[in-house]
């Protein structure tokens, strides 16, 4: 059964929102405004800090439900669910955000255990938590999906293929399931930030690349959070988090060709392009 601790809502009139990959970064501070919407909220990871998270979650009010689990595996996923029903609770709002990566040229530095965990993860995992909710919330006629993609699902990401790639699948799903489910009462929302303060890079082995030392200081976690959750209750199919530049190289991508995105991108995520510490 998931954990939780003592709150001081009416349960039976709160809603419920599950927020995945929320121990850290963007994931922690979705769950973080959740709660300070007045949501309560179950949220997992695949580490026992989660329940660290859910301490300071606590203190914004919210009745919080933790549950540790690695997404990457389908009977983890199959294990969340039953949690989630074990609540007892409707399924009001959804963040789909657990997501890894890795960095290195494909044929000769990157390896494929790890490439194929991120797509079990970053895409597998996504389809079948996606399907799970939206059974449930069509079924209900309402209910709201967020799921994290990536400026990175906009265009060529060399050094990051199989990331890339992922994130322009969740990006993609994310759009075909806004347009399949808008007039049934569920609106389906992309998040696309760019790089990002998270220990996202540190997971990926890639605090020696540029975008690893530099890109991520671009944007705040708390501030992406902020927009998607103000996007996804809004319904919009999708939102650019959180700095102008991340904003304006998205509106604006589509102008740039994919060769100069792709040139670009190689030199970001190339290892021991970390700029030096003097």
């Amino acid at each position: 059964m998931p954990s939780s601790k003592a709150h001081n809502r009416d349960s039976s009139k709160t809603p419920l929102a599950i927020v995945t990959g929320a121990s850290t970064g963007i994931g922690f501070h979705l769950a973080r405004v959740f709660a300070d919407n007045n949501f309560d909220v179950l949220i997992t990871a695949d580490e026992a800090r989660v329940k660290d998270a859910a301490v300071e979650i606590e203190a914004l009010g919210a009745k919080v439900y933790t549950v540790q689990a690695d997404l990457s595996r389908p009977e983890e996923v199959e294990r969340l669910w039953k949690e989630i029903e074990a609540t007892g609770r409707p399924v009001d709002a959804i963040a789909i955000n657990a997501g890894i990566g890795t960095s290195g040229d494909f044929a000769t530095e990157t390896d494929l255990d790890r490439e194929l965990k991120i797509i079990d993860l970053n895409v597998r995992s996504t389809v079948h938590l996606a399907k799970l909710a939206a059974r449930q919330m069509v079924s209900r006629g309402e209910g709201k999906i967020l799921i994290t993609a990536s400026i990175a699902g906009t265009m060529p990401t060399p050094l990051m293929a199989v990331y890339g790639a992922s994130k322009a699948f969740d990006l993609e799903f994310a759009q075909s399931l806004h347009h399949e489910l808008k007039d049934k009462g569920v609106t389906v929302t992309a998040l696309k930030p760019g790089a990002t303060d998270t220990d996202f890079f540190k997971r990926a082995d890639m605090e020696d690349t540029k975008v690893g030392s530099e890109g991520k200081s671009t944007n705040d976690p708390s501030a992406v959070a902020k927009q998607g959750f103000d996007a996804l209750m809004r319904g919009d199919q999708e939102v650019f988090a959180e700095a102008w530049s991340t904003k304006i190289s998205g509106t604006f991508g589509g102008m740039v060709p994919n060769t100069v995105k792709a040139a670009q991108h190689k030199k970001m995520a190339a290892h021991g392009t970390a700029k030096k510490s003097a």
